[in-house]
């Protein structure tokens, strides 16, 4: 076991080390809160270019979107704290805001990580010192595969042992090698663990081996277990999951993706059909876009034709209902209301149950005004309020050859149809 250094450089004593950590070593009571601090502030350059890996998307949602909601499935008591970039905090929002309800109600305030993963840790256990739990969790947000029995398996490990890490059974040989490759040892492997977040201890425990080792410049160390190895407590080792993967490396996203979407084999179509009326007016609202036009359209919110129709395809899918069910035209307080309120909430149902829009197709039906100069503008839109890529949006026009409503320019009508993959 490595020793702790004084502030002078010097190896810390044992009677240093024990002065620090000796009221971190009496049993745990039987714990009445469990926290979770989740390492998200890294840059994660060795998943290639382009945003940081934590706010790419899998299957449609950013990785630490999947991370935070898997977390909260497994422990819904529990507090959730993540630790950010400062740049990020945007990102970090528009994540977040894809969870239910729930699990946005157990986040609290991000803090600002810090240059190591370590400085991150300590960041984020300070913080939570208002909160002061029995037990913490910490977790790397590149590790959106954390099952319920997994976290159930770290929270009973952290309050028997006081610090635990899940570990898995090494089945290659390791070898130790020196500068130039050359094979200096052979460890056995039944002695060997590969060690996975999350990691689980008594928070007064990891918070002050993380001070400790902080105080001393000791801010190297890789994982938490290693911070309360060295600070001199006994790490348990439990049983890992191989299903709980690190997405690192562009193959990682690759398998990680494909493992989501064969998850995700509930394959639905819904449609949506959706008429307004001409009334007067100088622009009318089509998929979240004002277009200028001589008249408006007449509904009872702001007659967005298009997006109702989105959105009904959206219900249709899930055969859950239409947006008179959920938003009833009887109700005053939707008089007026922008329609993005109605389909955010039905991407929003879509991911409730754990599933993804895979894709949207919206026909506007008018003789005017011109859909064609609006289309990308329009598509964008709709992929923002869904939370989607816009990929996976089409929107099309056409007109009725003068005949019927629509060729009499008596209003617009629209259609869509939406595919949504929901777990199976």
């Amino acid at each position: 076991m490595s020793r702790g250094l004084t502030q002078n450089g010097k190896p810390a004593t044992q009677s240093d080390l024990a002065e620090l950590v000796t009221d971190t070593m009496t049993p745990a009571p039987t714990p009445s809160s469990v926290a979770i601090v989740v390492v998200a502030a890294g840059r994660g350059s060795r998943a290639g270019e382009g945003l940081p890996k934590q706010y790419r998307t899998l299957a449609g949602e950013p990785i630490i979107t999947h991370a935070l909601r898997a977390l909260h499935a497994g422990a819904p008591q529990a507090r959730m704290l993540v630790t950010i970039h400062p740049d990020d905090r945007a990102l970090y929002d528009a994540a977040v805001a894809r969870l239910n309800p729930a699990a946005q109600q157990a986040l609290l305030e991000p803090v600002a990580g810090g240059a190591t993963r370590q400085a991150s840790v300590k960041a984020g256990l300070e913080a939570l010192a208002g909160v002061a739990p029995d037990l913490v969790l910490i977790h790397d947000c590149a590790r959106p595969f954390a099952s319920p029995a997994l976290i159930a398996r770290a929270i009973a490990a952290a309050q028997t042992h006081g610090a635990a890490v899940p570990g898995l059974a090494v089945t290659d040989t390791i070898k130790q090698v020196d500068a130039g490759g050359r094979i200096e040892s052979t460890p056995p492997r039944a002695s060997l663990r590969a060690v996975q977040t999350p990691q689980a201890f008594r928070y007064a425990l990891i918070a002050t081996a993380h001070k400790l080792a902080a105080s001393t410049g000791q801010m190297e160390l890789t994982d938490d277990g290693a911070v309360a190895e060295w600070a001199g407590h006994a790490v348990h080792v439990f049983e890992g999951d191989a299903a709980n993967m690190k997405v690192t490396n562009p193959e990682d996203f690759a398998a990680a993706e494909a493992r989501m979407m064969g998850q995700l084999l509930d394959i639905r179509t819904g449609q949506g059909f959706d008429v307004h009326a001409f009334t007067e007016g100088d622009q009318i609202w089509l998929g979240g876009v004002s277009i200028p036009h001589t008249r408006g359209l007449l509904g009872h919110s702001d007659a967005d034709v298009l997006m109702h129709a989105v959105t009904d395809a959206i219900y249709g899918a899930l055969a859950d209902g239409d947006i008179g069910a959920h938003f009833p035209p009887s109700d005053p307080q939707w008089k007026g209301a922008p329609s993005d309120i109605f389909l955010r909430h039905a991407a929003q149902r879509v991911r409730e149950r754990g599933g993804m829009i895979a894709h949207v197709d919206g026909t506007v039906i008018c003789e005017a005004p011109k859909v064609g100069p609006h289309r990308d503008a329009i598509r964008a839109k709709l992929a923002q309020i869904m939370g989607v890529d816009v990929s996976r949006v089409a929107v099309k026009a056409t007109t009725s050859e003068q005949l019927g409503f629509t060729g009499r320019r008596e209003g617009v009508a629209a259609m869509a149809l939406a595919t949504v993959r929901l777990p199976s």
